[in-house]
């Protein structure tokens, strides 16, 4: 059976101090051995990632991880991978242990989702064992005899935000029912081998999910895919990497954009990052530009991140540029380095952390785009890729649209 992909689900975090109690919890609302659980501290000593159903719920990831009170230089570094995890938390459970009470580190914790806006609920582990502490407002439970666990889930179903791809629709806006939409996926070296990849796969199925047809082609096979359509498609979608050669071949008055394009708006904010595209602009010799994948992958000979960005932002602008690369959960911390990001489409993680660097390189000052908004900029293309979306540049020559700026 197909499971739901770890983007498209709920992350529930887990933070609290060492033996809190957080992988025992984990098992009590899963009802499973899920989590490893030890009677001393320091079990847990990275973030671990564990996919579950939490029933009634739905589809969910639980985020367990190692202790806010973690000591020496390892526990420091253990404590700020803790930290990283709130950028992809939709929602975070402050784990006290009944036992220790409320202390200043529970307070500044509480303070830093507060700061974040990052949902949050107290729950107070080993009610059984200090019954007489519980404050008001606080969850009790017991992960070892199982009271409140029940009401625990509750609060946890009632508090979660709406879903990312929920709130933001995939491709259903853009079609109408009965709609063609032709998607073009070159199978060349970063395709896997034997399946698609996983914006492809959803692309499709959004557009069966919104009653729509969809046909499929490479870009080799485009010429053939056309002449075989008794009418010009609704929309033509196409991996970024062909842009420039689709983009020439389609009737400029067919509807055309990208599937990371379509990403930047369903994982992110699809005017920020054409808001963030503007500053290719203005970039000089010496810039250092930074590359972030939320995946991890083999580079390979023609990589996109690693030798196309790199050779059509120099072909663009003419200039010397530097490059520095993130993989996975890798984001860095201090962004003051850099003169523009560059985010993939997000296709593996959740909105939630999309939407966190996007905030962070905001709030650093530094312009944020994504692969398919960069490569329509880069390719002359980008106001038409934009169409689709009625989100259009407000110079046309630079390809500037302020956030959140819409035509009318």
């Amino acid at each position: 059976m197909q499971e739901t992909p770890r983007g498209m689900r709920t992350h529930i975090g887990l933070f609290g101090r060492r033996n809190a109690g957080k992988s025992s919890l984990i098992n009590a609302l899963t009802g499973q051995d899920a989590a490893l659980v030890s009677p001393f501290p320091g079990t847990t000593t990275d973030p671990v990632w564990k996919t579950m159903e939490l029933l009634p719920f739905g589809p969910v990831v639980f985020i367990d991880t190692a202790g806010l009170d973690d000591e020496g230089e390892l526990g420091r570094m253990r404590v700020r991978r803790t930290q990283g995890v709130l950028g992809r938390t939709d929602l975070a459970l402050l784990v006290v242990d009944a036992t220790v009470g409320w202390t200043p580190l529970e307070e500044d914790f509480a303070a830093e989702l507060k700061r974040r806006q990052v949902k949050h609920l107290v729950v107070w582990n080993k009610a059984d064992l200090a019954p007489d502490k519980i404050p008001a407002g606080a969850l009790a439970v017991s992960a070892a005899d199982g009271r409140g666990i029940e009401e625990l889930k509750a609060a946890i179903m009632a508090a979660a935000p709406p879903s990312a791809w929920e709130e933001v629709p995939l491709i259903a806006d853009l079609i109408s029912p009965g709609g063609l939409v032709l998607l073009v996926v070159p199978l060349d070296r970063e395709a896997p081998r034997g399946r698609l990849i996983l914006p492809q796969v959803q692309t499709l199925r959004a557009i069966l999910e919104a009653g729509g047809q969809a046909m499929v082609t490479t870009d080799t096979g485009l010429p053939a895919a056309w002449a075989a359509l008794a009418c010009p498609p609704a929309l033509v979608i196409t991996d970024s990497q062909a842009f420039a050669r689709v983009a020439g071949f389609v009737p400029r008055e067919v509807p055309l954009t990208s599937f990371s394009i379509l990403f930047a708006r369903y994982k992110g904010d699809l005017a920020s990052f054409v808001h963030g595209a503007a500053a290719i602009d203005a970039l000089k010799d010496g810039d250092r530009i930074l590359i972030a994948e939320a995946c991890t992958h083999h580079v390979i000979t023609d990589d996109i991140a690693r030798v196309k960005l790199p050779r059509w932002l120099g072909e663009y602008t003419g200039r010397k540029l530097a490059f520095s690369y993130a993989q996975g959960n890798d984001f860095p911390t201090d962004l003051s380095l850099y003169r523009l990001v560059i985010q993939c489409g997000g296709c593996m993680v959740n909105r939630a952390e999309v939407l966190a660097r996007i905030a962070r390189a905001q709030a650093a000052g530094v312009p944020i785009t994504n692969y398919g908004v960069a490569i329509a900029k880069l390719h002359g293309i980008l106001e038409r890729a934009l169409a689709p979306f009625k989100l259009l540049p407000r110079s046309e020559a630079r390809g500037l649209a302020s956030p959140g700026e819409r035509s009318v």
